[in-house]
């Protein structure tokens, strides 16, 4: 006689859900540690080899220290696989259980996560301080258990997700080698690129969504040949995409995708849905099934998984941000490594636009800018003795917009965020004789070590979005664009793009 299936409690998933939320917070899948350890190991790009070392560094730390990989923790993404015979005890439904979920992991005092989801998303945009609502996908399949798969994916990546109708007889690598140079590094590689394929519109952003969480395999895809199209597919996009030169963080290098998924389905005849979507440095996810029994607790990777390195910053130039001048500045140039020490601004969207307004509107600034240094991020809540939470930088193309009125009216002098400027922003700099420059995305927890004391100078009720004055020591940075408009993203990858292509064609002696 067939047992009946033991019923899921309530509790038992709302605490799964939540511990493996935290768990994935500090804890890289190990797959994904292997293969960003093997690109480290045979990048040779300087600077790409330096940032992966800081995101290799940074998450033994974060590992170690049970600490966010990212300050961006990300939207909270469930996707079930319910058994159709499965039993639940709850009074909830699956929604308010995963709602209840992120709450208790984005507000445990132990990790405080950061709270990024913003209610009335096309008016006022008002954080709702607790992470909720999760996105649930679900799907009913024989059986009795519920498959959980649980993502945090940060907004800089999902922002360069692409979704197009290509025609029945287009090529859908040409296409994604058109859309990867426009993602630029917003997306912060190397990570994973996933693509979905046929279905409906709506339907290949869900086959990419899920073939995301597939494990990090590709070595062992080169290793023995693809099986089928889909797997030569793979293989060509992740030999063609790395040929680009992009690298990590864009500053160009050998590594710019661990991986490529491709998920299939099929599509009308007169159509050909394709989605394309990023994943970043930051990596999380994990996987877990409930079979009534209980909470699921998940098993932490050794730290032998991570490979020991030292940063070098023998070749970085201390910088006193209390005393810089614009003839210092004069003297970097796009590529130089730098420490900041000092007093060190904060500001990103929502600070910006407050700031242009007031400045449109004739008001005072609650904040001087002269001769000082905005940097571009939203940071976790501190716990224990920390000055402040992982604060790694935000994507700064978005703050673009903003860079002339900042720099022609309020004496601003440098911005430190991540990947690349458009072109106005690169112009406004130069004309302005100011500088940009980069910390690593990816690496939140190393660089809020760097930050010795914290304060809030203005917008309180902005939430992580207010302008704080951090006090740093030694934060490592990169020039990205110098006072005469010198760019280290169009220069590197650039450069390695064509040492790639000698690479190929070169002719064992």
């Amino acid at each position: 006689m067939v047992q009946p299936a033991r019923p899921i409690k309530q509790e038992d998933f709302i605490q799964s859900v939540a511990d493996a939320l935290q768990f994935i917070s500090y804890y890289h899948p190990a797959d994904f540690v292997q293969a960003m350890a093997a690109a480290y190991q045979r990048e040779q790009s300087p600077a790409a080899k330096d940032a992966l070392a800081q995101i290799l560094i940074n998450s033994r730390m974060s590992a170690e220290g049970h600490r966010p990989i990212c300050q961006d923790t990300g939207n909270v993404v469930v996707m079930l696989k319910v058994g159709m015979n499965a039993r639940w005890d709850t009074q909830l439904s699956i929604q308010a259980m995963c709602n209840e979920a992120v709450r208790r992991a984005y507000t445990f005092k132990e990790n405080i996560l950061r709270a990024s989801m913003l209610a009335d998303p096309a008016g006022k945009r008002s954080n709702t301080r607790d992470n909720t609502p999760a996105i649930v996908h679900f799907d009913v399949v024989p059986g009795d258990t519920v498959e959980v798969h649980v993502a945090a994916k940060g907004g800089g990546s999902d922002n360069k997700s692409k979704m197009t109708m290509l025609l029945p007889n287009d090529n859908v690598v040409d296409w994604v080698l058109q859309m990867v140079p426009t993602m630029g590094a917003d997306w912060c590689p190397p990570g994973i690129l996933s693509l979905g394929i046929g279905g409906s519109p709506e339907m290949a952003p869900m086959l990419a969504k899920w073939a995301m969480m597939e494990p990090v395999d590709m070595h062992e895809l080169i290793a023995r040949g693809p099986a089928n199209s889909t797997e030569a597919m793979r293989l060509e996009l992740y030999e063609k995409v790395n040929a680009l030169g992009i690298g990590a963080q864009g500053l160009g290098g050998l590594t710019t995708v661990l991986d490529v998924k491709v998920s299939e389905m099929p599509c009308h005849a007169a159509s050909k849905p394709v989605a394309l979507l990023p994943n970043c440095a930051a990596t999380r996810h994990a996987h877990f099934v409930l079979d009534g029994s209980g909470p699921v607790a998940l098993d932490p990777p050794s730290l032998d998984l991570w490979p020991k390195l030292e940063l070098d910053f023998t070749t970085s130039r201390r910088v006193n941000l209390d005393t810089v001048t614009p003839a210092e500045v004069a003297t970097w140039k796009s590529g130089d490594r730098l420490l900041l020490n000092g007093k060190l601004l904060t500001g990103r969207d929502a600070a910006h636009k407050r700031l242009t307004d007031m400045m449109a509107a004739g008001e005072k600034l609650p904040v001087d800018f002269t001769n000082r240094f905005i940097y571009y991020v939203g940071p976790v809540d501190p716990v224990r003795d920390e000055a402040v939470g992982p604060a790694g930088p935000t994507t700064s193309s978005r703050m673009d917009k903003f860079v002339e009125p900042m720099l022609a009216n309020t004496g601003l002098l440098g911005m430190v965020g991540k990947s690349e400027r458009g072109p106005v922003a690169i112009e406004s700099i130069r004309k302005h004789k100011a500088v940009y420059c980069i910390a690593v995305g990816g690496a939140a927890y190393l660089v809020s070590k760097a930050i010795r004391a914290s304060k809030v100078l203005a917008f309180p009720e902005l939430g992580m979005e207010a302008i704080y004055e951090f006090e740093v020591k030694d934060m490592p940075v990169t020039v990205a664009v110098d006072s005469e408009g010198g760019a280290v993203h169009k220069s590197g990858p650039a450069t390695w793009k064509i040492a790639i292509e000698k690479m190929k064609t070169a002719v064992p002696a």
